[in-house]
C-alpha cells in the first residue's frame, strides 16, 4: 500500500499540527486585543476634547524664544512665535525702553522673550539681524570720542578731528551761515 506524500516528502500523518490551518479560537484574538486601545472615542467626544484644549490657551512658554511683533501698545505687545498660528500677549520688561520696541516693530525686527513665573512671555530685548539703513540717535546729549582721530565722511566731504587739535574740513563746496555774529578767530587767517 502506498501512502500519499506531501511535496516536502513527508506523509500527512507526520506533518506537525502547526503547519495545518491556523487556529480560530478566541485565545489568539484575546491576546491581540490586549495591544489595541480599549475603545475609541466618538467624534463628538473628540470635538469636545479639542474645544477644551483650545479654551486652555497655548502651552506655557519655556526657555528663551524669539518672535515677530504683531501689535504694540503702551502696556504690552502681541508676539507671534515661530511654529504658532496665533500671537500671544506679552508684557515688556521694565528695563526695556518702549521706543526700542516701537522701532523694532517698524523695522520688522524680532524680539527676545523669556517666561515669567506662570510661563507667560515677557519681552526682554530686540534681536537685530541686519544692518539698518538709517541710524537715528535721540538723546539729551550725544558724545562721540576717539583716542587718536575722529572722522566723519559722506561721499566727497569729510570732517577730521585729530588728537593734536588739528581740524580738517574738506568739501567741493563749503557754506557757513549765521543769523548773528560770525567770528573767525585765530592768530593767523589765510584765504586762498
Amino acid at each position: 500500500m502506498s501512502q500519499a506524500r506531501s511535496p516536502s516528502g513527508e506523509s500527512p500523518e507526520s506533518q506537525s499540527p502547526e503547519t495545518e490551518a491556523p487556529e480560530t479560537d478566541s485565545g489568539a484574538s484575546a491576546e491581540l486585543e490586549d495591544f489595541l486601545p480599549a475603545s475609541s472615542a466618538t467624534p463628538a467626544e473628540v470635538a469636545l476634547e479639542r474645544m477644551q484644549v483650545a479654551k486652555k490657551g497655548p502651552a506655557p512658554l519655556t526657555g528663551l524664544r524669539t518672535g515677530r511683533l504683531v501689535m504694540v501698545e503702551r502696556r504690552g505687545v502681541e508676539v507671534l512665535f515661530t511654529g504658532e498660528r496665533t500671537p500671544r500677549r506679552a508684557e515688556i520688561e521694565s528695563d526695556v525702553d518702549h521706543e526700542v520696541i516701537q522701532e523694532a516693530f517698524e523695522n520688522g525686527d524680532r524680539v527676545l522673550c523669556e517666561p515669567d513665573e506662570e510661563g507667560n512671555p515677557v519681552v526682554v530685548g530686540v534681536v537685530r539681524s541686519r544692518k539698518p539703513d538709517t541710524v537715528k540717535i535721540l538723546a539729551r546729549k550725544v558724545e562721540i570720542e576717539g583716542d587718536e582721530e575722529l572722522l566723519l565722511r559722506s561721499g566727497k566731504s569729510a570732517l577730521r578731528l585729530r588728537e593734536d587739535g588739528d581740524v580738517e574740513l574738506v568739501g567741493s563746496r563749503i557754506s557757513a551761515a549765521s543769523r548773528g555774529l560770525f567770528r573767525l578767530v585765530g592768530r593767523m587767517l589765510r584765504l586762498n
